[in-house]
Parts: C-alpha cells; structure tokens; sequence
C-alpha cells in the first residue's frame, strides 16, 4: 500500500513538473518567434500573433470539449491526471512571468523543442496527457476507421503549421517542422532514457559454457530459446541476454573465448524492466 501511493505521488511530482517545463518553452521561446508547432497550443500560438490572445486560455477552450468527449473511454486514474495536466500546462503558459530568452528563431526552436519535449514526456511518465490534437484523432479515428491514430494526429499537427505558415510566415511554418521533431525525439529520450541497453542472441555449439559465464562471470540472466539451422535441421539453443552497453565487451569476449565460430547479432532494448534493471513498480 504505501509503495502505491509512493509511485501515486512520484506521477503527480512528474505531472507539475512536465507541465512547468512544458509550459516555461512558450513565453521563453515559441511565443515570441511566432513558432507553432503544432497541437492546439500551436493553434494557440496562431491566434496569439493575430489577436493577441492568451495562448493557454485558447488551448484550455479548445481542449475542454475534446476532453469531455473522451472522458468516458478514460479510466479515472488517466482521466484525473489528464484533467490536471491539461489545465496545469494551459494556465501556465499565461502566469508564467517569464520574459523571452532569445531572439533567435533557430535557437528558439531547438531549445524550445528540447524544454517542451522534457515536459512533455515527463508528463507521460506520470501517466498522463496534454490533450490537444492526439485527442480530436482519436475521436476522428471512432468515427472514420480508414486511417491510423498516428496518421490523422500527423495530418492534424501538417495542418496546423500550414495555418501557421498562412498567418505567420513560411519560415515560422519550416521552424515549427524542425521543433516538432526535437520535441519527439526528446519525448523519447525522456521515456525510455538515453542509453539504450543491448539484446544479445547467441548461436553456438559451446551453447552451455557460454550461458554458465554469463551467468557466472557477468551475474546476468539469460534465456535459451529453441532453434533449429534451416540448412542442418539441427536443433540448437539460442542464447538471449540483455546487457548493458558498457557490458557488451565483456559478453562479446566470452562468446569470441569459448567458440570463434560462433554467430551473434546485437539490437537495442530501448526498455528493460525487471531484475536486473529498472523496477516494474516505478514504470506504474
């Protein structure tokens, strides 16, 4: 019980935290260069430049109807933290009394890409979201099944930078594309950390000495998967472990000691959970 409402208490720190992040990337950098990068803050963004609107107070107005549209296919958990994320980072993004940091389009884009996307995900490992635009695809995508979530968010998002490059300007539009795709590729940093750890699989006649050493000599784990060579129809082990990337040299040296002949291939494992690696509980 108290480890639960431990991990309750670590989504809603990350929650405040993402949407302070989130939000501080707006009045620091992408309100004053006019960047819109997509998402109902962009639209945002957009009415801002041409009405001086609040940025948060249009997106909150947008989102709120989308939000009560999907409530009932939420679970109130995700539904709770959604509601308080959505208006935590709306709100924000007005009070936050923050002067711009730089003038710079470019710099404007790539930092605020980087502090949104930090938000963001951090957002997201509380179990939560913004709203915005994934929400309006997911109810476009119950009612006209022809497409993916993704692509309609992606056609949604195209559009509202093309608005932007209407209003705005075509550079402003061409910064934006530029901060939508740091934005993501920090949302997957944020998500799955910045190292990856590495998924060995081993084909070997020495199949046994190499397990017994790595569970010996490198105290990891590993798992014997049923294989068969299509050539030889000889049925072999194959050994899978996931190791750390600083790990690897040693893996690749016991497999090079105790057969040369070997075959081996390595791919990332952008998450491992469980022992050995991060807590089940924590990823909650």
């Amino acid at each position: 019980m108290a480890k639960s409402k431990k991990v309750a208490v670590m989504a809603y720190v990350q929650i405040v935290l993402g949407s302070i992040l989130g939000a501080l990337a707006y009045p620091l950098f992408l309100v004053p260069s006019g960047i819109a990068p997509g998402g109902l803050t962009g639209v945002g963004i957009i009415f801002n430049y041409l009405f001086k609107w609040p940025v948060g107070v249009v997106s909150l107005v947008l989102n709120v109807p989308l939000f009560l549209l999907s409530f009932r296919r939420m679970g109130p958990i995700f539904a709770l933290r959604s509601f308080i994320a959505m208006t935590l980072f709306s709100v924000l993004i007005d009070v936050i009394p923050v002067p711009a940091m730089t003038e710079d389009p470019l710099l404007s884009t790539l930092f605020g890409g980087i502090l949104l996307g930090a938000g963001l995900g951090l957002i997201m490992r509380g179990g939560a979201t913004t709203g915005g635009t994934d929400m309006m695809a997911k109810l476009i995508y119950r009612r006209i099944p022809y497409m993916s979530v993704g692509v309609y968010l992606f056609i949604l998002d195209c559009i509202v930078i093309c608005a932007a490059g209407i209003f705005i300007g075509a550079n402003e539009a061409l910064y934006a594309v530029i901060n939508v795709y740091v934005s993501s590729k920090v949302i997957d940093m944020v998500l799955i950390g910045l190292t990856a750890d590495k998924a060995c699989f081993i084909i070997s006649g020495a199949w046994e000495k190499v397990s017994h050493r790595i569970l010996h000599d490198m105290e990891r784990g590993a798992t014997l998967l049923k294989g068969r060579g299509a050539w030889s129809k000889e049925e072999r082990p194959v050994v899978m472990c996931v190791v750390s990337r600083s790990e690897l040299p040693m893996i690749k040296k016991i497999v090079s000691e105790e057969d040369e002949s070997a075959f081996m291939f390595v791919t990332e494992a952008f998450e491992a959970l469980g022992e050995g690696f991060s807590s089940l509980n924590e990823q909650r």
